[in-house]
This record gives C-alpha cells, structure tokens and sequence, in this order.
C-alpha cells in the first residue's frame, strides 16, 4: 500500500487541500479531505516522499493526438523507436497515449498500424489515430499531400483490421466524396469519427455530425478559418457541441482562442493535446514527420524549405506537462477544468474511463504532482511511479 498526503488533490468534485490518496494494487483504494484517516508516515527527503508538501496532484495525463518525442517517433522508424516515443511521453506526464500516424501510402499505412497494434497489446500506449489520409488538400497543412485519397471504406476496414481492435480515432474531412458512409462505418466500428484538415461548410459539418462526428482534431488549425456569414467546420462543430481539441502550446492557438474553445465547446468537451512529433524534448534542429522533412527552430516545427507546404507548421515540440501549465499560467483556465481537459474527457472519449482519467477510487493510479509554478515534478503511472 503507498499513502500520498498533504497535497492538494483534483478530482472530479473539485480540490482538496489538504489531501490524501490510499493506494493499492497499483489503483486508487481510497482518498478524502484533511488528514488521512490512518498513521500517516513521516515525511522524509528522497523521491519515495508520501508527503508531497503542498503539490498539485492531478490525474495522469491522457494524450490522444501525438505522433513522437524524445527523438523518436510513431510515424517511422522500428517498434523500439515507437516505444521510446511512448516512454518518452510518459515520464512527462502522459500516463496513457494514443498513437497518431500521418497521411502516407497504404501499405505503408496498414503495416505502421499492425506496429502500433503490437505495442497497444503489449500495453506501452492505449490506441491509435489515424490522422490522414482522407483529409482536405486545401488545409493539408504538414500532411504530404501526395498520399491524400477520397474517403475509402474498403481501406478504412482494412486499417481497422490491421489495428486489431485498437483503432481509436480516425480524422475525415467531411467535404470529400464518400466521406458521410466511412464516417458511418467508423462510428459503427466503434472508432471516434473526427472532423479536420477540412475546408468543409458549416452545413457540411452538421451534417457529418448528424451522420456521426463526435470529434475535432485540433480546432481551427488545419480548418477553414470561423468568419462571420460563414462559421465553417470550426463554427458548426463548437455550435454542436463535439469534443474538442486543443493545442495550447502558445503557438498553435492564441490564449483568448483556447479560453474562447473552452467557453463555447462547453463542460466535459474541451480536449488538450500536443500533437508532437518526434522533436518535443529536443534541440532545433532537422526531423521527420512520416516522410515530410521538418525544421524546427526556437521550439516551433516547420516544414522544410523544398517541402510541398514548405513553412506549415507541423505538429509541436511540446510535452502534456508544457500544455497544462500553459493551459493554467497564461490562459488562465482553472486547475479543475484544465484536469477534466487534460485526462478525464480524453479518457472517455477513448473509452478508458472505467480505468483511468480521475482520482476516483477503483481506477488506475496514473497520478501527476506538480509543484507550485505547476511544473512536472512526479509522474505514477498504474501505481508505479515512472523515473
């Protein structure tokens, strides 16, 4: 049993300060307000401390959007490089990982997701994401464009077949031929159909909702932009109320844009992400994003001169431990909201819910303590804390 005290605690009721977490069997046995209710140890210096001072203690973070970090990716490379990619992550917060992949050919596409099955089996990351290749080559963005097909329900089997039962989310571009059927075959398949790269109408997005939309891929990036007369995808999918994701790393979204998202998506629908690749945790300098060539310099990934797209920003080079504490610090949302953002609403979306995404008693322990500036200081993924 570990016994973690005098911190003050997210969960889903709200914060308590002081508060204590019972641990067992690497899952939540108890926590509560005040002092806990048996001896408490005394507080010792070491990274073993049950004492934790005054930190923040949040549920582990719940990433559906990454593509890499640390220098290694999803998007290529062997499964040694996936799974550094996923440790990587999780030593920096990301408790649970949904492993994304872009637009490339199909066999490529087919044999990467049979990689990322095995990895999922093994338990190293919670599912994977398809972000491509039905996708608009009007706001491709970093996605090669030389890869994108109309939607294809034979191939979206096919890569659902190769993910064994693993594939989470897939995103479409609802304006393309044939995209209505595979959002309907997805949905039917229990795959979260998401909207983005999209250059679709407002009256087209509703109506991929109608026909089973239930997600955004990074709000208002990759997306024709929100105008007055015309709301487009990003109007149509805050007015219905989907999950939506957020990059809010201070350079994808404004911060008066992410509190804007979180006001209008509503409670329990605002979504952090990262959506990094393979340089989140590195020095500038020359990646790879699956075959696009990417420059990063002063934090910020770009295609590379020569590129189709050259300049798009492709993905970030941030952490889930940066996006909370930009979420909290500079745009202002309440530790409370930026939590449900960060682990609970990602969990549910994914179907995890009945095993992690709170500090509820019967989950997982997938715990991050933050110190008082809200950086990373520990990370205890399923009871286990991660060096």
């Amino acid at each position: 049993m570990t016994l973690l005290y005098g911190a003050r605690l997210v969960t889903p009721r709200g914060i308590a300060d002081p508060g204590w977490i019972r641990i067992a069997g690497g899952r939540i046995a108890a926590h509560g307000h005040g002092d806990p209710p048996e001896p408490a140890p005394e507080p010792a210096p070491g990274p073993g401390d049950s004492y934790l001072g005054g930190s923040w203690v949040l549920p582990g973070f719940t990433d559906v959007h990454v593509h890499g970090g640390g220098g290694f990716s999803f998007t290529e490379g062997g499964p040694e490089d996936a799974r550094r990619a996923a440790l990587f992550h999780r030593a920096h917060g990301s408790t649970r990982i949904v492993a994304s992949l872009v637009t490339a050919p199909a066999d490529e596409l087919a044999a990467r997701v049979a990689l990322l099955a095995s990895l999922a089996d093994d338990g190293l990351i919670d599912g994977i994401h398809l972000e491509g290749p039905f996708l608009s080559a009007v706001r491709c963005g970093a996605q090669d464009p030389r890869y994108l097909i109309a939607p294809d329900v034979e191939l979206f089997d096919r890569l659902h077949q190769a993910a064994r039962g693993h594939l989470k989310i897939i995103t479409i571009a609802p304006e393309l031929p044939g995209a209505t059927e595979l959002i309907r075959a997805a949905t039917a398949a229990g795959v979260v159909a998401a909207a983005g790269h999209t250059d679709a109408s407002y009256e087209t997005t509703v109506h991929a909702i109608d026909a089973g939309v239930a997600h955004a891929t990074h709000l208002f990036n990759g997306m024709r932009p929100l105008e007055q007369r015309q709301p487009g995808p990003a109007g149509a999918l805050l007015d219905q109320q989907v999950s939506c994701e957020a990059i809010c790393d201070g350079t994808h979204l404004h911060d008066a844009t992410v509190r804007l998202i979180a006001r209008a998506a509503g409670p329990g629908n605002l979504v952090l992400v990262t959506d990094a690749m393979a340089a989140a945790g590195m020095p500038d300098g020359g990646y790879r994003l699956g075959q696009q060539e990417v420059t990063v310099s002063g934090g910020v990934a770009r295609l590379a001169e020569g590129a189709p797209g050259a300049g798009s920003i492709a993905g970030s080079t941030a952490t889930m431990a940066h996006i909370v504490r930009h979420a909290i610090t500079s745009a202002g949302l309440p530790v409370t909201d930026v939590a449900a953002a960060a682990a609970t609403t990602p969990a549910r979306i994914i179907g995890l819910s009945r095993d992690t995404g709170a500090i509820e008693p019967g989950l997982a322990a997938d715990l991050v303590v933050l110190d008082d500036n809200f950086r990373l200081a520990r990370t205890m993924a399923r009871g286990v804390w991660v060096s």
